[in-house]
């Protein structure tokens, strides 16, 4: 069996245990299931001849019990894993430990990387990653840009990719991304950047209609939850589709967005403006904060307030499906 190049999975043991799940119903993803999805994965991939990955460590122990039920399974004989090595990097439950996990991976040399998180675990990976492919999956919260899938269709579907048999073109999603430049620095987000009212940063997540001022995305599906949903529900934009959208609150039209599981909260719609590559636009002069992809990062200055811009160059993404159908027309895993 041909033997795939090594790859790297980013599991952030604190994705999907924010806030918001004491204001919604949102699913809480256990420890357990964080192991055994990266074990599901690891196996269909192992299958296809994965040898050896590189795994984050992390406080909660996650990487270390995915490493060892890999070395119990390869001594008894049992389930086919890969050689499972911790990543040489020290990580004390951060947001920079995923984007500090994607550097040394890119630095490694592995043929890609498996991210398990919500938005924004998968926007602190591609500042790091280059352009190393992602295995998008969902374990957070509000997940526009992950996958939300069986874990052994990813790893199938990362296995037959690493073998070469998958053209490019059918295999790599290309993805947008919106930039801000502002006095802070500059930022990125996959999904969306969004000014809100609130003065303070705190804990950080946004699941309040009333405190947001105008959202902007990168791509917005009905498909999804969250801030994004606002777009969607007024102009979907596809990811395929090169431009975004800007929507300001407050307008007349009311709409009923999913902004959290299981809730939909009233949103007053006002001007709507595609967001064309390229073109710099000033953000609101607001008393407030900026979120990325969810997450309060940015407090901001009325007099001093950043720009933004939507590029195509975002992280190049494993497109799961195609490559399954790929596979399926053509035979591939037949012997």
């Amino acid at each position: 069996m041909l033997q795939l190049p090594a790859i790297g999975v980013i599991v952030n043991p604190s994705a999907g245990r924010d806030v918001r799940r004491l204001v919604s119903w949102a699913n809480a993803v256990s420890h357990q299931e964080k192991v055994n999805t990266v074990l599901r994965l690891l196996g269909a991939a192992a299958a296809l001849g994965l040898r050896q990955a590189w795994l984050m460590p992390d406080p909660a122990g996650l990487g270390a019990r995915i490493a060892e039920k890999a070395r119990t399974a390869q001594a008894a004989g049992g389930a086919v894993l890969p050689e499972v090595r911790m990543l040489p990097i020290d990580c004390r439950d951060r947001v920079d430990d995923s984007l500090q996990a994607a550097r040394a991976l890119r630095a490694m040399g592995v043929a890609a990387m498996a991210v398990l998180g919500g938005d924004g675990t998968h926007r602190a990976v591609a500042q790091g990653c280059g352009d190393l492919p992602l295995l998008a999956l969902s374990t957070g919260t509000n997940n526009a840009f992950p996958d939300l899938r069986e874990p052994t269709l990813s790893g199938i579907a990362l296995g037959l990719y690493l073998s070469g048999r998958i053209p490019d073109a059918i295999a790599l999603r290309p993805n947008k991304v919106l930039r801000v430049h502002g006095v802070q620095g500059e930022a990125i987000a996959l999904v969306d950047v969004v000014v809100t009212r609130q003065r303070a940063v705190a804990a950080r997540a946004v699941y309040s209609a009333d405190d947001v001022h105008s959202v902007y995305v990168s791509f917005a599906q009905p498909q999804s939850i969250g801030l994004s949903s606002i777009a969607a529900w007024v102009q979907p934009v596809q990811r395929t589709q090169p431009w975004g959208l800007q929507v300001e609150l407050g307008g007349a039209r009311t709409l009923r967005a999913p902004l959290l599981p299981g809730v939909l909260q009233a949103v007053g719609v006002g001007a709507v403006r595609r967001l064309l590559p390229g073109q710099e636009q000033v953000l609101p002069a607001l008393a407030g904060t900026l979120a990325f992809d969810g997450e309060r990062e940015w407090l901001l200055d009325p007099s001093q307030p950043p720009a933004i811009w939507l590029e195509l160059d975002g992280p190049r993404t494993l497109a799961v499906e195609d490559i399954l159908d790929y596979a399926g027309a053509h035979g591939l895993l037949l012997s």
